[in-house]
């Protein structure tokens, strides 16, 4: 409160120093008042169910066209700031990457999180989809974070000594796993579907993804649209967008959603490859992670590239047609290309003045 002596520069004054020392505060490690989450995977494969849930929204998903923003707010307590949860969610499956790095900023980054939603009732898709967006979203992240320690070397390394605690000092598979740079989440949605899949399948799609969380330091769990998993979903999300607690269950069993928190596996308790000896002996790799790739591919080969053919254009994407819109949309393609026609003729024919 101000002092009654105290005239308006005064309090303004007081008012800027306030407002310094809070930001001098956060840079130095206090709470982070917004949160950037980031959502990707298979083409309807149940992100924007799950942002909805989330956000207690009753609304009816839409198909997400490119890349949709959308926010949330939640206050801590009362006459408190409310914390600001910021969620990006990338359409189209892997055929929209050029659009990965515009929510990845240098501002950003220090409070970012990746969801990666993959469909456990196509796992023939599942390794390529996860691959393909894990590696170009690292690469985004890699080249922020070292555009941010050209200005402030303190955050980004702080930003790195953050993921290279994912897992305890004593814990046996520190030194073998390459942690993402940011926290990420793996969810597998449609566990409606997938627990009708034949008990070898769902043990071999099971493995791989406990392995490829562990490997990464994410956390891992299996999600339907039953409320009873969607409450575990809400509350993973709800830990990376206002920082609330997670729960630190774990469940493994073949029979029931997977549900294992970053750091909470190991490679002894996932085992091998779910190949034969014989077969692990002939594939040729130069990473654990591409090991399990070649494994998985054996039973689960990816789909037809035509599958997951790349749609640069979302306009021309036939999830999307809609008739009166497209016969305009040629229309004027055709204007447009009329008109570049004519533009050409009449450049060529025009007579320039030179100067002397």
């Amino acid at each position: 409160m101000p002092r009654g002596s105290d005239n308006l520069w005064d309090i303004a004054v007081a008012e800027v120093q306030k407002k310094e020392n809070l930001e001098s505060q956060e840079d130095d490690g206090a709470e982070i008042w917004e949160r950037s989450i980031f959502f990707m995977g298979n083409k309807q494969g149940g992100k924007t169910s799950i942002i909805l849930r989330c956000l207690d929204r009753d609304e009816i998903p839409k198909p997400t066209l490119a890349l949709e923003y959308t926010f949330g707010r939640r206050a801590k307590g009362h006459n408190t700031p409310k914390d600001v949860a910021h969620f990006w969610e990338l359409g189209g499956g892997t055929s929209l990457l050029d659009l990965v790095g515009i929510p990845i900023t240098t501002e950003k980054i220090r409070a970012f999180s990746i969801v990666l939603v993959l469909d456990l009732s196509r796992p023939n898709e599942l390794w390529t989809t996860m691959e393909r967006l894990l590696q170009v979203t690292r690469n985004h992240l890699e080249k922020t974070i070292t555009e941010l320690g050209k200005a402030n070397s303190k955050l980004a390394n702080e930003i790195k000594l953050k993921m290279c605690r994912t897992l305890p000092k004593e814990h046996p598979d520190r030194e073998l796993i390459d942690p993402f740079p940011v926290p990420l989440v793996i969810i597998g949605s449609k566990y409606d579907i997938f627990q009708d899949f034949e008990s070898e399948k769902r043990k071999i799609i099971c493995k791989t993804l406990r392995f490829v969380s562990h490997y990464y330091g994410a956390s891992l769990m299996f999600t339907s649209k039953s409320e009873p998993h969607m409450a575990k979903t809400r509350a993973l999300i709800n830990h990376l967008a206002f920082g609330l607690e997670r729960s630190k269950s774990v469940s493994i069993d073949l029979n029931k959603p997977l549900f294992v928190p970053t750091g909470m596996d190991s490679l002894s308790h996932i085992g091998s490859p779910p190949v034969s000896d014989s077969d692990i002996g002939q594939l040729y790799a130069r990473t654990p992670l591409e090991l399990w790739k070649k494994a998985y591919d054996k039973i689960f080969p990816a789909a037809n590239i035509g599958d997951l053919k790349d749609i640069k254009d979302p306009a021309k994407d036939p999830h999307y047609a809609e008739h009166e819109v497209d016969v305009m949309r040629a229309q004027k393609d055709q204007e447009l290309e009329q008109y570049k026609r004519n533009a050409s003729k009449s450049w060529k024919g025009m007579e320039f003045e030179s100067h002397t």
